[in-house]
């Protein structure tokens, strides 16, 4: 719950606040966001480096698909959804709500991948959850499909609850082995490496004269000492420090549990969007979110019979 509440002050606060200082390339930005937190986390690295030892392919394949998912895409798309709602000055709770439809993804991944089987009632819930959704980005007005709506920002949101979903079932594995500490460092330091080749794929686009929409090398040249400063506190707080806690709190418990527990993410977001920037729903969008939440919770209650 700790771990939820400082993500959510890290999407309604924290990634604001670095978009204020100037830094909108999403790649850049998430780049920044891991390598720093990984400079801290080293120690980790060093420590229990002994602990890699017990790590055979099938679970550095977990750690990389956890990079991929849980570090790269999932965060470049919340990132570019909450930079999108701050600039249009939409209620970023609409997205990091949205973002908690992850255990519906978490399921349908343990479907294809190990070969479980949901509960039928799985499905009902599942459609009840996307009806919500949409209350929740619309409230009762007619689907908005312009650009400048929350279509864009909630359907990158969809895409951050796929990647974080299934990076929680990568991410099961692939600590199990090795402590949490040794667990986040190695997160953190493979999602720098991610970043990197990405950046990297998209330089030599770039070059090539194809419109990728980031500026790929380019995107390092705003990064003066505040943005600096602004990571160091976001790396000690929000962002390494936030995801410590979690795989703390994940090595003891069942999923299932940690994501009923998630559900703080949400609740602080709505209450620091109020209070922090005056937005609140409107009596479409309570309905949406109160229909969401039940949702996750009975899916969450499934979760424990269908997904180890």
């Amino acid at each position: 719950m700790l771990a939820a509440f400082l993500w959510a002050f890290d999407g309604v606060v924290l990634t604001p606040w670095v978009t204020d200082l100037g830094l909108y390339d999403v790649p850049t930005f998430v780049f920044m966001l891991h390598a720093v937190a990984s400079v801290f986390l080293a120690y980790f690295l060093i420590k229990r480096r002994g602990e890699l030892k017990n790590l055979n392919s099938k679970d550095w394949v977990a750690f990389i698909l956890t990079g991929i998912f849980g570090g790269a895409i999932g965060t470049m798309a919340i990132v570019a959804a909450i930079i999108e709602v701050h600039t249009a000055h939409l209620n970023i709770a609409v997205v990091l709500l949205l973002q908690k439809l992850q255990p519906i993804f978490a399921i349908l991944l343990a479907l294809a991948w190990l070969r479980e089987r949901p509960k039928k009632i799985f499905y009902l819930w599942a459609a009840v959850a996307l009806v919500g959704s949409y209350l929740l980005t619309f409230g009762f007005d007619r689907a908005d499909f312009d650009t400048s709506g929350m279509l864009k920002p909630a359907l990158l949101a969809v895409l951050a609850a796929f990647s974080f979903g299934s990076s929680t079932v990568f991410s099961k594995k692939a600590i199990a082995k090795v402590s949490h500490g040794l667990g986040t460092s190695l997160r953190f330091s493979i999602t720098t490496g991610v970043m990197i080749a990405i950046i990297a794929c998209i330089t030599l686009l770039n070059a090539l004269d194809v419109d990728t929409g980031y500026e790929g090398i380019q995107g390092f040249s705003i990064i003066n000492w505040n943005l600096i400063g602004a990571f160091v506190i976001i790396a000690l707080t929000t962002g390494g420090t936030a995801i410590f806690i979690y795989y703390w709190g994940l090595k003891r418990m069942l999923a299932s549990r940690s994501t009923i527990y998630e559900l703080m993410f949400p609740v602080s977001a709505i209450v620091l969007e109020f209070f922090i920037h005056d937005q609140t729903f409107a009596a479409g969008q309570w309905l949406g979110a109160a229909i969401v939440f039940a949702a996750i919770v009975a899916i969450a209650n499934l979760k424990s019979t269908t997904v180890a």
